[in-house]
């Protein structure tokens, strides 16, 4: 029996005023889903086996360039962290996983892996960084790590990532992801085709000490934190890095870190035809990574993702077994509610794209009627399937509301008590 941090009574008296009406909402529901030939309680069970990992530094308040407003009761450390991300799954039970960055996060193995089992949890990928400089660290990354000119500061940006899949091995993780902020901010700063193959070079050592049963997930962005070049700048380049590492190498998706209207979609579609679609942080953006709730801003844009996945999970597509995780930074909400919302919207998604009818689609798209393929997707997606969302919650002993659940738990303000406040911080990306 796992400790609960969310009181059961509260948690029972606010599923009990609103159980009777989700139970009405899923009946209804139900039959206007039997008339298009679909079980609801078929989504509803698929629904609750869908996870989604939390991300260790999401429950703490973000920043921008700027300034950064801290929250009441931020976590001090990992292991406030990982109670917060233990509230998250009580409530939602999407996310049964957190996935730690070192050196953030760095804390005794055993009782990192003690704190979590505590309240059910278990952990995603590691996260490595070495696109910012730890206290002590004897080379700096300011011009780059993994690509970086300097032999030394390469070979230290090589064992941190070592030093995560150590550390990762005792916890029960089995990936690592790496994301490098190294590029240039001016023309002729570096060369681009150098400072490739070093990166290459680097990265083929850490592949090499990958445990036989990981993966290695690869991560690109456009830019920031340069902003004229970065060494991993797009899908294709991540691409050719999978290929160019081995088996055990793979593509992961960061839904901000693309060009604006860029064709995500596509883009996971070719990863899984050629088997290197690794995973995703999900995140949504108007202007760039913008780092926003997922599904705040473009939500159909993430059930055509979804649309593609479940496609590939239908059809049971060779080598598809894609991560999923959250990596948002939250600025003006409380994160624990930020992150529940789009546990939800992720698995809000999955649920609509497993509504689409996939007979009708393809004769659609064998007979060029691209209005009624169209067609067939918005119907999928115009579905109101919160009812099934709620009672997937419910029957894993969730919350029917959430939010609503948390907030009548007063989680925040207890925690508040006994985490010191902190004082508003100046420029800084947290």
């Amino acid at each position: 029996m796992s400790d609960t941090l969310i009181s059961a009574d509260v948690l029972g008296s606010d599923n009990k005023k609103r159980e009777a009406a989700l139970t009405s909402d899923y009946a209804h529901l139900g039959e206007q889903l039997s008339r298009r030939g679909i079980d609801i309680d078929a989504i509803r069970d698929k629904v609750a086996a869908f996870h989604v990992a939390v991300p260790s530094w999401g429950v703490g308040t973000g920043g921008t360039r700027f300034a950064r407003f801290p929250g009441a009761g931020e976590p001090r450390d990992i292991f406030d962290k990982i109670e917060d991300c233990a509230v998250i799954n009580e409530l939602t039970r999407a996310t049964p996983t957190v996935s730690l960055h070192i050196p953030w996060d760095k804390a005794d193995p055993n009782r990192l892996k003690q704190a979590a089992s505590r309240f059910g949890l278990s952990f995603d990928a590691m996260n490595s960084n070495t696109f910012s400089d730890a206290k002590g660290q004897a080379n700096s990354y300011k011009f780059g790590s993994l690509s970086h000119a300097d032999k030394g500061t390469r070979a230290q940006a090589v064992e941190h990532n070592l030093e995560c899949i150590e550390i990762g091995e005792t916890i029960g993780s089995k990936a690592l992801t790496v994301w490098i902020g190294d590029g240039t901010n001016f023309p002729g700063q570096a060369d681009f085709t150098k400072s490739f193959e070093r990166y290459l070079d680097a990265m083929r050592e850490i592949y090499a000490a990958l445990p036989a049963d990981w993966k290695l997930f690869t991560e690109h962005k456009m830019y920031e934190p340069a902003f004229y070049s970065t060494v991993v700048q797009d899908w294709g380049t991540n691409y050719m890095i999978a290929k160019e590492l081995g088996d055990k190498a793979y593509c992961l998706v960061d839904l901000g870190h693309h060009a604006p209207n860029v064709n995500i979609e596509m883009i996971v579609a070719r990863l899984i035809q050629f088997e290197k679609l690794g995973g995703f942080h999900f995140n949504d953006s108007k202007y760039g990574d913008d780092d926003l709730d997922a599904g705040s801003i473009d939500p159909f844009r993430l059930f055509l993702v979804f649309n593609e996945l479940v496609d590939a999970e239908l059809r049971r597509a060779k080598g598809f077994a894609p991560a999923h995780m959250l990596d948002q930074s939250h600025n003006v909400t409380d994160p624990i509610e930020s992150l529940m919302r789009s546990a939800n919207e992720i698995r809000r998604c999955y649920a609509m794209a497993l509504l689409v009818d996939r007979k009708a689609l393809a004769a659609y798209q064998d007979d060029n009627d691209a209005l009624m393929a169209s067609e067939t997707l918005k119907t999928a997606f115009r579905t109101d399937v919160e009812p099934i969302l709620a009672m997937a919650r419910l029957k894993d002993n969730g919350a029917i509301d959430p939010i609503g659940a948390y907030r009548a738990a007063g989680y925040r303000q207890k925690v508040a008590l006994d985490r010191p406040a902190v004082e508003s911080g100046g420029g800084g990306i947290v």
